[in-house]
Order: C-alpha cells, then structure tokens, then sequence
C-alpha cells in the first residue's frame, strides 16, 4: 500500500510542475497535507538592473557677455558740518580746532567723491583712579590720580587730538562730587593741554544738569563737547540753559532711531543743528556691536537720503569695547594673549563704527588709537597699507 502512495506522489509532482510552469499559480482544494516537518525557502526576486541615461551635453565654448551696470543710489541728504574748539583768534584758548560731519556719500565711497573731513580720536581721561586693565593702566598708571596730568600724558606722549573728560567723581553713588569742584576740574584741564574737550556726565539725569551748567560756564568761549544730553533729563532746563553757550552737545540715545529723532526735535527748539551730534551707542564685539553698528548704519543711510531729523555727525563710545570681560580677561592660549586681545578688541570694535559711518571717537589704549589713525590715513589716501605681524603689538614702542 505505502509503494502504490509513494508511486502516486511521483506522478503528481510532474505534473504539477507543469501546470505551475504553464499557469504560474496553483489552488489546490479539499487537500489535506500531511507532513513532520514543513521547510519554506522564499527565493528573492531578482534585482531590475537600472540602466543611466545618458544625455549629450554640449561644451561651452563661449560664455554670455553681460555688461555691468553699477547701481544708481541717490544720496540728496547732507550731515551738518559741526566744529569743536576755539582758537585764540576765535575767542577761546585750543590750538586746534575740528569740524566733522559734511557728509554727502556714505563712509569713504572715495570712489564717488570726497570724505570732507577726517574722523577725530578722542583719548579717555577721568577725573578719578578708576578700574582699568592692566594693559591700559600700565600706561597711565602714574597719573591716574591727577586728570590734567592724564590729560597731558595722552597729549604730549600719545598725540592725542582731543581729550574726553569723564566726569565719574560727580556721580551720587560714587563720590557725589558737587558742580562746583567738577568745574574745577574742567579748568585745570583746560589749563593743561590745549586740544579741544569733550567733558561727560555720571549718567545721572538730575546731577549731570547741574554739572553740565557750572562747566559751560567756567569753559565758555572754549566750544568745548558736552558728553551727553539725553531723554530722561529736564530738557527745557538744560538746553535752554546751553542755548547762548558756545559748546556743542551730544543727544545720546540707546540703539534707537525713533528715539533719536524725537530728542533732536526737542533740542532743535534751543540748540543750533550745527551744534549738535548724535550718540545712538555702540557696545562691543560680542556684547551687542552688532546691533550698535546697524543703528548707527541706518542713521547714517537715512540722513543721507534726506531725513533731516538724522543729519548729524555720529559719536561712536569704542571705549565701550572693554566692558566686554574677553578683552582683557586671563583665556586659554588659544585665544591669544590679553596684551594683544585687549587692543584688538576694541581696534576692530572702532574699525566697525568707521565703516558704519562715524565722526567722532572716544578712545583708550594708546596702540588702538595709534593703528586707528593708520587705517584712516590709508583709506583717505587710498593706500594698500601693510600687513605687519599682529604679534608686533607686544613689543610697539608707543611714543
């Protein structure tokens, strides 16, 4: 019986052979399978094979000739022209006088026109030992304590162009100086150097009024710069009080152009435009230049395009740059020595506001000055400049 069923099986299988090659499917009904073990080998399809299409690319052999054609930007604004100190001749005692702003074209398109007068670097004096980096106070160290001897330092040593008196005594959490003994010091340093000055408040509203008032007093006839006027002050009070003055103010406001605007409407009611420059504020590398520099850009742009609410010379506080702990802290050698770091850090902060479009700096280390003055003479005479090792910074004879 088992030979006849194994004989069975091996017709079948023939035959279903057959019909599976013929019909290429099978169904099998009312069968039933028996079997130990079931074994199932699933054989992977075969891979269609992908042929690339190949397509003919013709060789370029001529590129399109395009003409160039510049864009035409129509500047109809101009920056009023604002002049700082007074000679003998011109009823004060400065031996030099500036006048910044005159402004047509944006920061030394010179391959458009003129720059009509060079920006001016201001150095920092305070009327007061103050916290300062060791790479900064190695050169001042000795004078610290006397501002007109500072003030004379910068001069005499440094070239200084001008000097900017911070006024930092007079501030009432610090030692409340009173108005009095600050114009005191505004004349000792005026005695001292002779190049123009910029004399700054505390940042205190009510205080720096009463400051600003005994120093336009005992500095008339001098058109010495008042550091600064702002919104939060009395204006009516100060400005009409600075009205008949011969000094020139700065409007500072902070990274805001509507701002600016609405103070220098209010200052237009007492104070000539041409005695008036603004401070939109500028900070560091890291620590918001970026937002500084675009403000003091689209002032810049704006005026030149004609809102007369903007055209002003602009007051750029690179000093500001060594709030900024990178520039003078102790760092993984990686990221350079703090000798060069530190004036490296505020150079370029200044060479930012250069390019963005200011007059007027307010400046500290002596080789961030120095190589600022280098960078300016070369684009106004439109020299390549040179490339000296940064590392000569360390060993720069300054003097």
């Amino acid at each position: 019986m088992g030979e006849k069923k194994d004989e069975e099986e091996d017709l079948l299988t023939p035959r279903l052979m057959e019909l599976l090659e013929k019909y290429n499917e099978i169904v099998l009904e009312d069968v039933e399978i028996e079997l130990d073990e079931l074994e199932l080998v699933l054989q992977p399809g075969a891979v269609p094979v992908i042929k690339p299409i190949v397509k003919a690319v013709e060789r370029v052999r001529e590129l399109v000739k395009e003409e160039f054609k510049e864009p035409e930007m129509e500047w109809v604004g101009k920056v009023v022209e604002v002049k700082l100190g007074a000679t003998k001749s011109e009823g004060g005692t400065r031996d030099r006088t500036f006048i910044i702003g005159g402004e047509t074209l944006p920061a030394f398109y010179m391959f458009k026109g003129v720059m009509p007068h060079p920006p001016v670097i201001a150095m920092d004096v305070f009327d007061m030992r103050i916290s300062l980096p060791k790479c900064i106070k190695m050169h001042f160290k000795d004078v610290m304590d006397d501002p007109a001897e500072w003030a004379k330092r910068c001069v005499e040593k440094y070239g200084a162009e001008m000097i900017n008196l911070h006024m930092v005594s007079i501030d009432p959490y610090v030692k409340d100086t009173p108005p009095s003994e600050a114009a005191k010091v505004v004349e000792e340093v005026l005695q001292a150097v002779k190049v123009p000055l910029c004399v700054g408040g505390s940042g205190d509203p009510v205080k720096d009024v009463k400051v600003f008032k005994k120093v336009a007093d005992v500095a008339e006839g001098e058109r010495i710069l008042i550091n600064s006027i702002n919104l939060d002050m009395k204006l009516e009070d100060i400005a009409e009080y600075l009205k008949d003055k011969d000094c020139v103010i700065i409007a500072f406001t902070p990274m805001d152009l509507d701002k600016a605007r609405e103070l220098n409407r209010k200052l237009y009611d007492y104070i000539p435009k041409d005695r008036i420059i603004m401070d939109t504020n500028i900070a560091g590398i890291g620590y918001g230049l970026e937002y500084g520099f675009t403000v003091m850009e689209r002032a810049r742009l704006a005026a030149l395009k004609g809102d007369a609410d903007l055209q002003h010379p602009i007051v750029a506080g690179v000093t500001n740059a060594w709030a900024a702990r990178e520039a003078w802290i102790k760092m993984d050698p990686f990221w350079g020595p703090r000798e060069i770091r530190g004036p490296a850090w505020e150079t370029i902060t200044g060479l930012t506001a250069l390019l963005a479009g200011a007059d007027y700096f307010m400046m500290m280390h002596p080789f961030s000055i120095k190589t600022m003055k280098e960078i300016i003479r070369d684009l106004l005479e439109g020299s390549e400049g040179k490339s000296d090792d940064i590392y000569d910074w360390v060993s720069s004879k300054l003097g």
